[in-house]
């Protein structure tokens, strides 16, 4: 039985004038699929600019590789592409001065059907359900995550440390900025009745909704609309109207 997709996404601009928030989707044939969340810094309209930079370089690598010569799911087709979209936010930061601090957040998943990789940089993060359980997230590349690995806070207190936005990674700096890819390959369920499910998500959404709470939502929902509807109305009830933007896309796979 081929694996079956059922995605969904929401952005918004929360309590924020902009939305510096841009996620994609995009499909190859043969049931080859990949998603992408970006969370854009640097001010002035930087921000989106670079966000959008990134989602729009990282679906064309895919769409050009995917043409050129077949779709891997490499950790080297992953790295490409990343530094692709390094390359094209750091160009058009020379070519446009007004935009020379801007960078970005990126957490991005790909499939053939098969397996599935991902791979991230900076704080937006992706969560992996499978049987509906969480069974495995992305680590923040910021401080409060350094310090939880310090053993100095907890994982959940990440969300309320002082320190929180401030990234030690990110599309657009020319310093450090290696991408955590993951190393293995994820084998997706592959017997009816099994299941796996993603979100991807920018800090806007991850730091009002709980990971508990995204396992109870999505064993209520019928659907990946049911589930993300349900995650933000969590969102919206914790919210004090100044909250930053805010971007989910969520994915179901079945059989």
């Amino acid at each position: 039985m081929p694996l079956q997709y059922d995605d969904f996404a929401i952005t918004s601009p929360g309590g924020r004038a902009g939305n510096e928030d841009a996620h994609a989707a995009f499909t190859l044939g043969d049931g080859r699929f990949g998603w992408i969340v970006a969370d854009g810094l640097g001010g002035h309209g930087g921000g989106d600019v670079a966000s959008r930079i990134a989602v729009d370089t990282l679906s064309d690598y895919f769409r050009e590789s995917a043409a050129a010569s077949g779709f891997g799911l490499s950790g080297e087709m992953l790295d490409g592409a990343l530094k692709a979209a390094q390359s094209a936010i750091i160009a058009a930061r020379k070519q446009q001065p007004q935009f020379s601090r801007m960078h970005s957040t990126v957490v991005m998943l790909v499939t053939d059907g098969v397996i599935a990789r991902w791979a991230h940089l900076g704080d937006s993060r992706l969560y992996h359900f499978r049987d509906g359980r969480l069974s495995a997230q992305t680590g923040d590349h910021s401080v409060p995550h350094m310090l939880h690995l310090a053993g100095e806070i907890t994982l959940a207190q990440i969300r309320t440390h002082e320190d929180r936005n401030r990234l030690l990674r990110s599309l657009g700096s020319e310093g450090a900025w290696k991408p955590d890819i993951s190393t293995e390959p994820l084998t997706l369920a592959q017997s009816p009745g099994h299941s796996d499910a993603f979100i991807l998500c920018s800090d806007g959404f991850w730091e009002y909704v709980l990971e508990q709470e995204m396992e109870t939502d999505l064993a209520a929902s019928a659907t990946a609309r049911d589930w993300v509807t349900k995650m933000e109305r969590r969102l919206l009830d914790r919210v004090n109207g100044g909250h930053d933007n805010y971007t989910v896309v969520a994915v179901r796979m079945f059989r």
